[in-house]
């Protein structure tokens, strides 16, 4: 075997791990849930687990083994109908509200397609050539696409759990919690800390032709081509918005002073009756918050943690109330390269709400056919987040990265950081 190769092997079989890894870390993720967990659907946004393993199965069939391996027989073409999730030139599908009724095809069955996928992707990856980059391309893909769902079934699950009298906890035991611990210290250590940068033309984004790393890592098409923005002198702040803040802007009467809040915002908060952030929970004499539900199930809410689970339009009326603003996306990228180690909590805690609308950058050109819906039709009223959080799988995680809701949303792991 020449060296050349012996790479090509090398690469591949390495490949073909992170692969097999991801698709088990999903599968990981129900072992603590039981047959009815399976199918909860706690709001219409949301998915049951089921769903999810079923979906981005139907991802690696529709996109990489029904086109590039002529002899692979997937499952019946019907389950495309319940499993596609917004890919309108794949054809009609299930509504995404009702998918909590999608008690069969049954888990046994989804779990053996999930098995017949993933023998089909390991046989075209043996007989593809090395040079073959664009079914590579579509299966590392596949990977990020999962990584991502993965994310989303432990935030539909929280939704869900927390709907629930009994409360539940998702995790076995207390040491399972992975959300990071938080002390009156370090928060102390940092509060008030501004991170100055002084603005001017800068280059944003994923692409720079002569820049090795960047090529040679996965990135989204929305975070290219990189492109160069003017800003303004800035500060951001060093960590994120604590509990113990966000409480005092409660206290100071913030859900009920419109002044802090868009139009929109104060209407959506009145419709839907916040008072305080998604998991927030009154004491039993209905005085004080706190409590807060977790995926280990209703835990003393701790004051020194980023405070969490809030929308967009939650996030603006506090930093407006702090006499501050939310960062944009551009300035929010331009801290870590200017500051890096310095930023507190930029990745694995929090998903970070900015300033910015979720729109295409200069230039972006979406792929052709049903792939390019990935994340181009989304570009309209949401609202761009940073980051990673606490629920974010390994390796999933970069500063380019760009995160998207719309400003009403809640559900997902969100926090606040300020900028001035």
């Amino acid at each position: 075997m020449t060296n050349i190769h012996k790479e090509n092997q090398e690469s591949k079989n390495s490949f073909l791990t992170r692969l097999k890894l991801t698709r088990q870390a999903s599968e990981d993720l129900i072992i603590p849930l039981s047959p009815e967990d399976l199918c909860l659907q706690g709001m219409e946004t949301a998915s049951p687990p089921k769903w999810h393993l079923a979906h981005t199965t139907w991802f690696f069939e529709t996109f990489v083994l029904r086109p590039h391996l002529p002899s692979y027989r997937g499952a019946d073409k019907s389950w495309g109908f319940l499993f596609n999730s917004y890919y309108d030139a794949c054809g009609k599908r299930h509504p995404r509200s009702k998918r909590g009724l999608l008690t069969r095809p049954s888990i046994k069955e989804i779990m053996t397609w999930r098995k017949q996928v993933d023998q089909a992707l390991e046989k075209l990856l043996n007989e593809t050539s090395g040079s073959n980059h664009s079914i590579q391309n579509l299966i590392e893909l596949g990977i990020q696409h999962e990584q991502q769902h993965q994310e989303l079934l432990l935030m539909d699950l929280l939704d869900g759990f927390s709907r629930q009298p009994l409360e539940p906890s998702y995790w076995s035991n207390q040491n399972q919690h992975i959300y990071p611990t938080y002390f009156k210290k370090d928060h102390e250590k940092y509060k008030n800390q501004w991170l100055s940068s002084k603005g001017g033309l800068l280059d944003i984004g994923i692409g720079i032709p002569n820049n090795k790393s960047n090529l040679n890592e996965f990135s989204f098409d929305n975070e290219s081509p990189r492109h160069r923005v003017w800003l303004e002198p800035f500060k951001i702040s060093r960590q994120l918005v604590r509990n113990i803040e966000y409480q005092e802007f409660i206290a100071d009467g913030g859900y009920e002073r419109p002044e802090f809040w868009m139009s929109e915002g104060w209407s959506t908060k009145e419709t839907r009756g916040w008072e305080a952030p998604r998991y927030w929970r009154m004491s039993c004499n209905k005085k004080s918050w706190c409590w807060e539900f977790t995926l280990s199930g209703k835990q003393p809410l701790n004051p020194y943690s980023p405070v969490s689970h809030v929308s967009w339009f939650e996030a603006d009326a506090y930093a407006r109330w702090a006499k501050a603003r939310l960062p944009t996306e551009q300035e929010w990228e331009a801290s870590t390269i200017q500051h890096g180690n310095q930023i507190n909590e930029i990745h694995s805690s929090l998903w970070q709400w900015t300033a910015s609308n979720y729109n295409p950058y200069p230039g972006f050109k979406p792929a052709s056919g049903a792939i390019g819906e990935y994340n181009a039709k989304f570009m309209s009223s949401q609202y761009v987040l940073r980051g990673s959080s606490y629920l974010t799988p390994p390796r999933h995680s970069r500063n380019t990265y760009r995160n998207y809701f719309s400003p009403q949303s809640r559900w997902m792991a969100s926090g606040i950081r300020l900028a001035q």
